[in-house]
């Protein structure tokens, strides 16, 4: 499943990059924090792998 904004995206990274054990998840803040712990590994890189090219900057509510 792709990531629906950049903002989704970014948090995805930086998670997926904790779970890796290249940053501390203490560092971690609001959705990246929650992504680390609700996602697997292989969660994460499809969401942290999306384009950022034609996403919105942040998610719309529907």
């Amino acid at each position: 499943m792709p990531a629906k904004s950049q903002a989704q995206q970014k948090a995805a990274g930086a998670a997926l990059s904790a779970k890796r054990g290249e940053t501390k998840k203490s560092e971690l803040q609001g959705a990246s924090k929650s992504m680390y712990d609700s996602m697997s590994e292989k969660q994460l890189e499809e969401f942290a792998e999306t384009k950022r090219k034609g996403l919105p900057k942040k998610k719309t509510s529907e």
